[in-house]
C-alpha cells in the first residue's frame, strides 16, 4: 500500500469554510458548528483501508466524544469517476452500516480538500474555540493512534481520544503530533494541488 502523510498545516490556522451536501441531502456548512466549543474535520472514504482498518472504532469514538461536546463532520473528496465505491449513494450506505452519528458531507470539486490541504484518507484536523477570538483554530493534526491495517493491532483512538481530550478541558494538546498515514486522496486529473506528488 502506498502511505501518503498529513501535510501536518500549522496549529493555530483557521478552520476553512464549508458548505457541502450531507448523505442525507442536506447542506451542511461551517457555520453550522458556530456555537461548538471544538470541532473534528475527518477526510474520508469509503474504500479506503486504512479508514476501513479504523472505520468501527471511528464510529463508537464518535458517539462516545459527540456525548461529550465534540462536534464531529466527514468529509469524502475522492475522485468518483475512477473511484465509484466513493460514490455519494455509496457513502450513505456505509454511513448507515457503520452507524456514523456526524454529518458525512462530499466534496465533488475537491476545493475543501485543497481548503485544508488534506492529503490523505483518513487526515484529522481537531480545531479548538479560541477564547480571545472566538474562532476555530487547528489544534491537532495527526494520527486517529499508532496501528495500521497491516499492524495486527485493533485501533484504539489513543492519539486523537488525548488531543480531544485536552481540547475539551481548554487546554491544548501536546505540540509533538504524529502525523497520519493513509492513501492519497484521489485527486480528478489535472486537479491535483501543490503539495501532491
Amino acid at each position: 500500500m502506498v502511505r501518503t502523510p498529513s501535510t501536518m498545516t500549522p496549529l493555530g490556522s483557521a478552520a476553512p469554510d464549508f458548505s457541502l451536501p450531507n448523505v442525507d441531502g442536506k447542506t451542511v456548512s461551517l457555520t453550522d458548528f458556530d456555537d461548538a466549543p471544538a470541532l473534528l474535520v475527518m477526510f474520508m472514504c469509503n474504500h479506503c483501508p486504512f479508514v476501513l482498518h479504523l472505520a468501527d472504532a471511528l464510529a463508537d469514538f464518535a458517539r462516545e466524544y459527540e456525548q461529550r461536546g465534540l462536534r464531529i463532520v466527514g468529509i469524502s473528496s475522492n475522485d468518483v469517476e475512477n473511484y465509484p465505491a466513493d460514490s455519494p449513494e455509496l457513502m450513505k450506505e456505509e454511513a448507515d452500516k457503520r452507524g456514523y452519528v456526524f454529518p458525512y458531507l462530499y466534496d465533488a470539486t475537491q476545493e475543501v480538500a485543497k481548503a485544508y490541504r488534506a492529503a490523505c484518507t483518513p487526515d484529522f484536523f481537531l480545531y479548538s474555540r479560541s477564547g480571545e477570538t472566538g474562532e476555530l483554530e487547528l489544534a491537532y493534526r495527526g494520527q486517529f493512534d499508532s496501528t495500521r491495517p497491516d499492524s495486527g493491532n485493533a485501533p484504539t483512538g489513543a492519539d486523537l481520544r488525548a488531543a480531544c481530550d485536552a481540547v475539551l478541558a481548554e487546554e491544548l494538546p501536546s505540540e509533538d503530533q504524529t502525523p497520519s498515514l493513509g492513501c492519497n486522496i484521489k485527486w480528478i486529473a489535472g486537479n491535483e494541488p501543490d503539495y501532491f506528488g
